[in-house]
């Protein structure tokens, strides 16, 4: 990518309404797009939980072949995450999300024709290959273009791709399932990824058209608003200039040991989100919900407390500056959750509450934590250091998945899985207030 022209000097003296109403052209502009693209990332991603229903009636397929699918998705993203995000520091934001959502909108549509075990893993192998890099890369994106007393509060918008996936996937694919099946000779699950896997091909050539790689190429600001950005950013920069000989550049950034430290918890995180994501219409499902179209209903129930919370958490986050507590309490909230949800029994009214306080406390955790890495680093090594944080996590998404399936599998239950699972955060929650301190995490309200 093509290094930003330089900036010298203190950010403009403009007034505080001026920078607030530059600030929130950008994010009018940006934020949008990016959250669209996010919520189809994540429908296209766990859009196998209700398809599952579907998966298992058709090709006989259990807990253990979901979970161990599930796992592959992950493989494959691990294997391309960091080199998609090398590249994206060479060619661009832009151009490295276009290229991801088109290939994962292909992958999508190609599920289709899964026919038996082998063919769907490779599907979900496919489909984290295609997938890799578009979460690192939008969030490099975002330091890009907001300083990082900015930037908690639009991860947060961002984030908002999480549980809005939650709620439209839940509803949308519930009425695909139960509408669609058999039309055209496609059954159920075929329907549901061919529709939900045309959007991102959409959205590939929107953002083509219509995102900039940063202030400097943005032609809908003028002179004086890329000069205000550009002068924030660079003063961030120059804030960081007496860590840069131990934290520049990617290298450096993979020998920072904190860069490890929070890919360790990065595992609690990911561990936390198959949870949500992916084993919530199963837990549902356990509570006593059969029809597929009740079940999209009722999984669409926990994302919508969640998208309030991590607005609300972001927010404090931001006006108080303080990233690690907010991180570890909203993960503590949901471990508890979590564990109290492997003993709940068969209501259906205590379930969906217990996962609706998890799903928010993990959106919370997971939106703050995520702001840490681009703080910390300098500018040159967050898009590799961020990408080595998420891969760690996603080592911890790789191997839950198939853990809990098994462990379904076996004993016909997902409680033993879900007290593991707790125990994970719980680590996680001791690891980023032990290995993080908050010295590390200064900043200046911009």
């Amino acid at each position: 990518m093509a290094e930003q022209p330089a900036v010298t000097g203190r950010p403009p003296a403009v007034g505080a309404a001026e920078r607030a109403s530059t600030y929130r052209t950008i994010a009018l502009r940006v934020m949008p797009l990016l959250v669209v693209c996010y919520v189809v990332s994540f429908i296209d991603r766990t859009n196998i939980g209700i398809a599952q229903q579907g998966l298992k009636r058709d090709l006989g397929f259990g807990s253990a072949v979901y979970g161990l699918g599930v796992t592959l998705f992950f493989v494959g993203f691990i294997l391309f995450e960091v080199p998609s995000n090398a590249l994206l520091a060479k060619i661009g934001a832009r151009k490295t999300l276009v290229r991801i959502m088109a290939t994962w909108g292909v992958v999508t549509i190609a599920t289709l024709f899964v026919q038996d075990e082998l063919t769907f893993y490779l599907a979900r192998f496919l489909l984290g290959v295609a997938e890799a890099g578009f979460f690192p890369g939008a969030l490099y994106l975002l330091s890009r273009w907001f300083p990082s007393a900015r930037r908690t509060r639009m991860t947060a918008v961002f984030f908002i791709g999480v549980p809005v996936s939650g709620v439209l996937g839940s509803l949308v694919s519930g009425w695909i399932m139960h509408s669609l099946g058999g039309v055209g000779g496609l059954a159920d699950w075929q329907w549901l990824f061919l529709i939900e896997g045309i959007p991102p091909i959409l959205l590939a050539v929107a953002v083509a058209f219509f995102l900039a790689d940063g202030p400097e190429r943005a032609k809908w600001l003028t002179p004086a608003q890329k000069a205000l950005v550009q002068a924030d950013l660079e003063a961030e920069r120059t804030a960081k200039a007496d860590t840069a000989e131990r934290h520049g550049g990617m290298l450096s950034a993979l020998r920072d040991p904190k860069v490890w430290i929070l890919g360790l918890c990065a595992c609690g995180a990911y561990t936390l989100a198959n949870a949500v994501s992916y084993w919530t219409p199963r837990i549902i499902a356990e509570a006593g919900v059969g029809d597929v179209l009740n079940l999209g209903f009722f999984s669409a129930i926990p994302p919508l407390l969640g998208i309030a919370v991590m607005l609300l958490v972001g927010r404090h986050s931001d006006r108080t500056l303080e990233r690690r507590w907010h991180a570890a309490v909203s993960w503590l909230v949901a471990a508890v959750a979590m564990l109290t949800l492997a003993f709940s029994g068969d209501s259906v009214l205590v379930v969906v509450i217990l996962l609706a306080v998890m799903a928010a406390a993990h959106y919370s955790g997971l939106t703050v934590f995520y702001s840490i890495p681009s703080i910390y680093l300098t500018d040159r090594a967050a898009a590799t250091g961020i990408a080595v944080v998420t891969s760690m996590g996603s080592f911890a998404a790789a191997a839950s998945p198939s853990l809990l399936g098994f462990i379904q599998s076996a004993t016909g239950s997902l409680s033993l899985g879900l007290v593991i699972s707790s125990g994970i955060v719980l680590l996680a929650v001791g690891v980023l207030l032990v290995g993080v301190k908050a010295a590390d995490l200064k900043e200046k309200h911009r």
